[in-house]
């Protein structure tokens, strides 16, 4: 089992080249991988993207790339002749307007405008850049799904703990279930009695009634069902990608729960139910955490 929610660095140090990828993660619906990185890397980023999806499936994981490049490369420079033009036709009019001040106006002068004479920006990410990004990427997503499972045990522990609890109050109902009946039965014939003050009463209708009420009551299959879904619930939790499994489990879990609430006509039942719900819901919460 994994959690949604973890964080993993990897760096990459070569030949003056230094690379580091940070993952974060936390809860979401659906995967959404987010990249914030240096402009030379916008080629990249699909390949960012297909990496973090090889090792993820649910949750918004934010990428983040810085580099330092020292690397001995040849520089190139950027001449903005027009620019540069502009400069000396100034200084020529300035020159022709103020005759009398000193000029010390030169070539310098017009190499020294930092937007005139620049060096050129990279055209792109070589062979050697790219190695290290993947190389620095798959250590933060090997650090990430570390800290990623040891959570996601955390959270298998403390859902099955809840399971428990869980099984406890459909074992609870399960005794009880029984009774209602005979209890109803009971307290129709004294409220029967207590009516027709002490007058005789058609026992065979009073059968009919409590039957057709124990029918309407019967919660044997709602029991049957989340006994059912509490042993698919502990084997998906051995599973690693449960996620949806145990959302769709969850859901049953309430269904069932609601019904035995809705049908029953006895207070002890209620509570045990009004029990579940709580129990179920602390689990949902946690399940929303696994991948």
């Amino acid at each position: 089992m994994l959690s949604m929610t973890g964080y993993g660095r990897g760096e990459y140090k070569a030949e003056g080249l230094e690379l580091t990828v940070e993952i974060k993660t936390v809860n979401n619906r659906y995967l959404d991988v987010s990249v914030k990185s240096p402009k030379i890397f916008l080629p990249c980023e699909e390949v960012i993207r297909a990496i973090v999806r090889e090792g993820m499936t649910r949750g918004h994981a934010d990428v983040f790339v810085s580099y330092s490049d020292k690397r001995e490369k040849e520089k190139s420079f950027y001449l903005d002749m027009p620019l540069a033009k502009a400069y000396a036709d100034a200084a020529k009019a300035l020159k022709a307007a103020f005759p009398d001040v000193a000029d010390d106006f030169s070539l310098t002068s017009i190499m020294r405008q930092g937007d005139v004479l620049r060096q050129q920006e990279e055209s792109g990410v070589d062979d050697q850049l790219i190695t290290a990004l993947k190389a620095a990427l798959s250590g933060a997503m090997e650090k990430l799904n570390a800290m990623r499972e040891k959570e996601g045990k955390k959270l298998s522990d403390d859902m099955l703990s809840r399971l428990c609890k869980v099984e406890e109050l459909v074992s609870s109902i399960a005794e009880r279930a029984p009774s209602v009946a005979e209890d109803y039965k009971k307290r129709l014939g004294e409220k029967i009695k207590n009516s027709l003050g002490g007058v005789e009463y058609d026992e065979a209708r009073l059968l009919t009634e409590v039957a057709i009420f124990t029918d309407k009551a019967n919660i044997d299959e709602e029991l049957t069902r989340l006994k059912s879904h509490i042993a698919q619930f502990k084997d998906i939790c051995r599973e690693k990608l449960v996620g949806r499994k145990l959302d769709f489990l969850v859901q049953e879990f309430n269904r069932e729960t609601n019904t035995i609430c809705s049908k029953s006509n006895d207070l002890a039942v209620t509570k045990y139910g009004l029990e579940l719900k709580n129990e179920i819901e602390k689990i949902r919460e946690q399940v929303q955490n696994v991948e």
